[in-house]
């Protein structure tokens, strides 16, 4: 018993006296509690200060004693371990989707998911579930770079009890009311940064492959671990990001900050190429970014406008379309291919007619309308099945790919429809019977008028040009469309393009546009995709996963194409063999995968998985509570549980 209350030196790095200090010698036992030896470094370090923030740090075990009643022995403390004493707030440089950087005190003692929550608090964003940390890629430096030093909005210090409880003035943070700095801080947060100039453009990093956007998903934080736990030092920089791409109950009265950001996302994404689209849709992009930085200089704050913008999910929930009875058959007549497997090889084949019904999920096919009453061709259930359009307004080509699971891979099917009255309908039918719904759901009226509305947008207006702009020269394409669209066309052919297509968005406000932006960007075939290079158990060369918000696809680099899907619907667990490092998943139908990562942690794979898993968790009734525990079961393995 006596060599346990027998006393010894304990050293102890105090931050507040300085780099150079010496360590702080205390006389302890093994018996004494964290909270002790804490109580006995303050009193011998004779500072008198708010030591509430404070913690111990220890530096072997990269871990913190946040157990303040917990002894000694207890943590396995000896006289060999160097322990630092530190707040557990720290200022951090923050860069946000908008170019902008932020410097704020984060806490670097608890999960990053944690450490998110608190930002998001501090700058009024809801639902910081769907956002998270990563470390930033760094921009190509040219010598005579080197003077310009970044502007950075300061906010250490906001005092961190006005975190915890913000309360709003004026829709926003008490704390951004205190001064004109502040407010000037707010404004960056929540207004449209102008249009970006050509040169910061061509600054950015692009990438060129599948496998170069897979990199970036390289550099995610652990949101189980904290900052210090990941390397992470006092003013370091970090990127704040949107990265679970399921926007929950967004609603322009409380978002804000929320809705700017996500449309500097997504900007960006469009203009760096990080996601594909077709040129028509690219001009529309930029007719739309044309308009918002025209109307933000005018109507500098987004309002929340029209009912008709309030998130595209409930606007679809709140729309009681009444349909009869549940097998509603739409009888049309469509151009079809013949349904074989990848028809991309046979593209000599032509498009055939048959006569098409659509039943619950299903459609079927005929030869003809007569044969209608017997045996179908062929039915194929488009339940899970991948639903992308194949559009050219000008070229008055209607199509609709599906990609439609299969044991040994997927079948594509084409679609080809007459007119866009009639796509806008079997797109409209095949989305939902994507997600399992049939026609009679209530959002098939509403689905079918955001295809239309979106058609009519890309449409030209011949002999509109009477409403715009006075001198076409006031418009830089440059900062409007990708750099491909500059190698492409001269800046006098994309102008009339992009003017062409913001007659059809002039009208609207900037929180409509805004919405109508992100919408465009959400039904992207590629949109919510982040990709990690991957190795399938077996198979003796490298693959992208995809994992988007509700499925998972195989991309054979070879082909460069989808060759299966997985939806999370499906799946019935998933674990990590840490050991070796190689992820497993189990699906319905006695179907099993796993992999090893290439180019990101196993963790980070897991936690991407994990965390869209949590997110199809949330419901309306719950959405004030944000069940921190749930999300780290289902993100992280064994490991952090």
């Amino acid at each position: 018993k006596l060599d346990v209350m027998a006393a010894w030196d304990l050293s102890v790095t105090v931050e507040d006296l300085g780099p150079d200090a010496p360590p702080v010698t205390l006389s302890v036992t093994s018996e004494l509690h964290v909270g002790g030896v804490i109580l006995k470094l303050v009193e011998k370090t004779q500072i008198k200060r708010d030591w509430s923030d404070h913690a111990l740090w220890w530096e072997q075990k990269q871990q913190w004693l946040l157990r303040t009643a917990w002894t000694l022995e207890k943590y396995g403390i000896h006289a060999d371990a160097r322990l630092l004493f530190m707040p557990q707030h720290k200022p951090l440089r923050l860069g946000l989707p908008n170019g902008m950087t932020l410097r704020l005190r984060a806490c670097f003692s608890s999960p990053v998911f944690q450490t998110v929550i608190g930002i998001c608090r501090m700058i009024n964003i809801r639902h910081p579930e769907e956002l998270s940390l990563l470390r930033p890629v760094e921009e190509k430096k040219k010598k005579k770079d080197k003077d310009l030093a970044e502007e950075i909005y300061d906010l250490t210090e906001v005092p961190l009890s006005s975190v915890s409880r913000p309360c709003l003035y004026n829709g926003m943070p008490a704390h951004f009311a205190d001064t004109p700095q502040m407010e000037n801080i707010y404004k960056m947060l929540s207004v449209t940064q102008p249009l970006p100039a050509p040169e910061v453009i061509a600054k950015q990093y692009r990438p060129a492959s599948v496998v170069d956007k897979a990199h970036i998903n390289g550099r995610w934080l652990d949101s189980s671990r904290c900052l210090m736990q990941q390397g992470i030092q006092e003013n370091d920089r970090v990127w704040l990001r949107f990265k679970y791409l399921t926007f929950y109950d967004i609603d322009p009265k409380y978002d804000v900050v929320r809705l700017t950001l996500l449309y500097e996302q997504a900007r960006w994404a469009i203009l760096l190429e990080d996601i594909d689209c077709t040129e028509e849709e690219m001009m529309l992009f930029g007719a739309l970014q044309y308009h918002i930085s025209k109307v933000s200089q005018s109507e500098p704050q987004m309002l929340s406008s029209s009912a008709a913008m309030d998130d595209l999910e409930s606007a679809l929930q709140s729309l009681e379309v009444k349909m009869e009875g549940e097998n509603f058959t739409v009888l049309v007549k469509l151009n079809c291919v013949n349904v074989c497997f990848r028809p991309k090889r046979l593209t000599l084949k032509g498009y055939k007619q048959y006569w098409f019904k659509f039943q619950d999920t299903s459609i079927s096919y005929f030869k003809s309308k007569e044969e209608s009453i017997g045996e179908p061709i062929q039915q194929i259930n488009l339940k899970g099945c991948e639903v992308a359009p194949d559009v050219n307004i000008s070229a008055q080509k209607f199509l609709i790919k599906l990609l439609i699971p299969a044991p040994e891979g997927m079948n594509e099917v084409y679609l080809r429809c007459e007119n866009e009255h009639q796509y806008a309908q079997w797109m409209a039918a095949c989305r939902l019977a994507s997600k399992g719904k049939s026609l009679a759901d209530s959002s098939f009226q509403s689905e079918i008028r955001s295809i239309s509305s979106f058609l009519a947008m890309q449409k030209s207006s011949p002999g509109s040009h009477g409403n715009t702009p006075a001198n076409d020269e006031s418009i830089d394409t440059h900062s409007l469309v990708s750099p491909r669209y500059h190698k492409k066309y001269k800046a006098k052919q994309l102008t009339p393009r992009i003017l062409d297509a913001y007659q059809n968005v002039a009208q609207l406000s900037l929180t409509d546009a805004v919405m109508r932006f992100l919408q465009i960007w959400q039904a992207l075939p590629d949109f919510g995709l982040a990709y990690v290079v991957v190795r399938f158990k077996g198979s003796r060369k490298d693959e992208v996963l995809g994992i988007a918000p509700n499925r998972l696809i195989r991309i054979d680099l070879g082909v460069g194409d989808v060759v299966k899907t997985w939806r999370y619907n499906n799946m019935k667990q998933w674990n990590v063999n840490w050991d070796i490092r190689q992820m497993a998943i189990e699906f319905e139908g006695n179907v099993n995968i796993a992999f090893s990562c290439v180019t990101a942690d196993c963790k980070i794979v897991h936690e991407f998985i994990g965390g869209y898993i949590f997110m199809l968790t949330r419901s309306r009734e719950k959405s004030d509570t944000l069940n921190e525990e749930l999300f780290h079961k289902l993100t992280g393995g064994h490991e952090a549980l």
